[in-house]
């Protein structure tokens, strides 16, 4: 009698070799790196040593950015949510003329971020930029570099980051019950008692969550103190960036990773345990659609009117003037001029024509269009083999995936770089090749997280009844997949697919450290074009390159959001 478990291995095989080569791809890309990392930070000779300690302790740039990042990520929890909040009552909550107008101007840090958005900032209000220029022009003795430090960094960000109080605290108001509000009216609460009272309790679960995802992002910028701190304000991130490009500093670049990676992984255990030990406010199931409300006192509402549309112009001034400057020859651009006569298309044929031009569009594309591809397919694939199971394995899988979200874009980047320059590397992973591979496999890594659980969550929706029928009439389990399973998971696959495609295309934080210098991605180009050494004919790319980048940011959204409010 054949062993059972011959049998086993004989009926599973390709099973079991899937398993084997997803438990490969994570020891390889997510586990091996990040202990790599730690190994090359305290570990020296063959020996145990803590020397990186007592360097970051004697470095004063490198202790100051460490406050400086506490110093961002407090006080941007406190703008952010006060910006989110406001704006999300203008759109949703009060009757405000216009609203329509002002949310989509709101919206825009979705099709404006990231690198674009610091450079942009940098453009129009850095020391050759149009509003400095101006100011120059009034007051001779204007400072050129009065839009750089903490301030401006701070300003920056805080209307960067506005857009998730308005996707996430949005739903949150709209699924609120309005017979609350109604009632407290009804006894005579005017609208400070009912947004203080009541509004905010019950968004308190939303408000928490987004406060730290806020402090987090600002323990981890990158863009904006790069591009806008200025000598006087570098935060963590940058002075890692910084540091690694030195043999002798790099072990201080890798603790200060491994120190933001673990305020992170903190921080996430504190918000979970503090939202475990909190009770909200629940609504009832029969719930009223909310109405708007109107603010009863005029001077209120005319300068809640004025506030609103003043933040309006603060969103949409950028985006203008980089549209317009696209559009503007050298001779202004130089000048800080708006001059609507001498309009060109010029800089656009450049990007068309111009292999030196076109080329990181080119590079940034295949490696977006890669990494996108590489995701989707793992995350899939894991998030198929471990759906409604219980297992060892099954949990192995999930918790690795979910790793790269708890760790820092740098941390995770040095590791590939310390770990795949490294002779080692030959030996551990021999079916690499060249840069443009480990570009896109950090992409992918960093992206995991969220495509797995956006794809794990979809798989829910599936009915199990649809596969049991399938594998009943005796199709094989690849078959199923691809004609039952997959047509129905499309949807989801296609928005997060597009969703990773657009966020790698402008990205900067990994590919400043992987990148090759034959292959610049476009986040590294425009990064350079913005300094002051920049040509001025790079300078004018930066906003061609904007502005494309807005259009192809607008059709995905277009393509996530707008179909399917279409269909539904």
């Amino acid at each position: 009698m054949e062993n059972k478990g011959l049998v086993y291995i004989k009926n599973n095989i390709g099973k079991i070799l899937l398993n084997l080569l997803l438990g490969w791809i994570i020891i390889s890309f997510i586990i091996y790196p990040n202990l790599n990392i730690i190994k090359n930070t305290f570990v020296i000779n063959g020996d145990i040593s803590f020397k990186a300690f007592g360097k970051l302790l004697s470095s004063e740039r490198a202790v100051k950015s460490l406050v400086n990042s506490l110093i961002l990520a407090v006080s941007l929890s406190i703008t952010v949510n006060i910006f989110g909040v406001f704006v999300v009552l203008i759109t949703e909550y009060f009757d405000i003329k216009g609203s329509k107008i002002l949310k989509v101007a709101y919206f825009t840090p979705l099709i404006y971020g990231g690198i674009i958005l610091a450079s942009g900032y940098r453009l129009i209000y850095g020391e050759t930029g149009v509003v400095t220029t101006l100011l120059v022009k009034i007051f001779p003795n204007f400072p050129l570099n009065w839009f750089e430090g903490y301030l401006p960094v701070l300003f920056t960000m805080t209307f960067a980051c506005t857009s998730n109080h308005l996707i996430f605290l949005t739903n949150a108001i709209r699924n609120m019950d309005y017979q609350v509000v109604e009632a407290a009216r009804n006894m005579g609460a005017k609208d400070k008692t009912i947004i203080f009272k009541i509004l905010i309790p019950i968004l308190k679960p939303v408000l928490f969550a987004l406060t730290i995802l806020t402090f987090l992002t600002g323990l981890s910028a990158v863009s904006a103190p790069l591009i806008l701190g200025g000598e006087g304000f570098q935060t963590i991130n940058p002075m890692i960036i910084t540091l690694s490009k030195s043999q002798y500093s790099r072990d201080i670049a890798m603790l200060l990773s491994i120190i933001l990676g673990i305020a992170t992984i903190i921080l996430l255990l504190f918000m979970n345990r503090l939202e475990k030990g909190k009770n909200y406010i629940s609504v009832s199931k029969s719930k009223t659609v909310l109405k708007k409300q109107k603010i009863d006192n005029k001077f209120l509402n005319f300068m809640t009117h004025v506030l609103a549309y003043f933040i309006f112009l603060i969103y949409v001034f950028p985006i203008v003037i980089v549209i317009i400057f696209s559009f503007s020859d050298i001779n202004s651009i130089i000048a800080g001029r708006l001059n609507l006569s001498n309009l060109t298309l010029e800089h656009y044929k450049k990007l068309f024509t111009d292999i030196s031009s076109f080329k990181p569009y080119l590079v940034s594309l295949v490696y977006s269009a890669g990494a996108s591809i590489g995701v989707i397919a793992f995350t899939l694939t894991i998030s198929k083999l471990i759906h409604k199971k219980d297992t060892k394995i099954a949990k192995f899988f999930e918790y690795s995936c979910l790793l790269p979200w708890l760790l820092p874009a740098t941390l995770i980047a040095l590791g590939f770089m310390t770990t795949y320059d490294s002779p080692n590397f030959i030996i551990f992973n021999k079916v690499l090749v060249g840069t443009p591979v480990i570009m896109i496999l950090a992409y992918i890594v960093i992206k995991i997280p969220f495509s797995f659980r956006m794809l794990r969550a979809a798989f829910f929706s599936v009915d199990d009844s649809l596969e049991e029928a399938a594998k009943s009439m005796g199709a094989p389990t690849f078959y199923t997949f691809r004609k039952v399973i997959l047509p129905l998971l499309l949807p989801s696959v296609l928005a997060v697919g597009a969703l990773v495609f657009n966020s790698l295309l402008i990205d900067y934080d990994l590919s400043v450290f992987l990148y090759h210098p034959l292959l610049e991605p476009l986040g590294i180009v425009i990064m350079k074009n913005t300094t002051v050494e920049a040509d001025l004919s790079a300078k004018a790319m930066v906003y061609v390159y904007s502005v494309t980048l807005m259009i192809i940011s607008s059709l995905v959204i277009y393509y996530v959001y707008g179909r399917e409010k279409k269909k539904k």
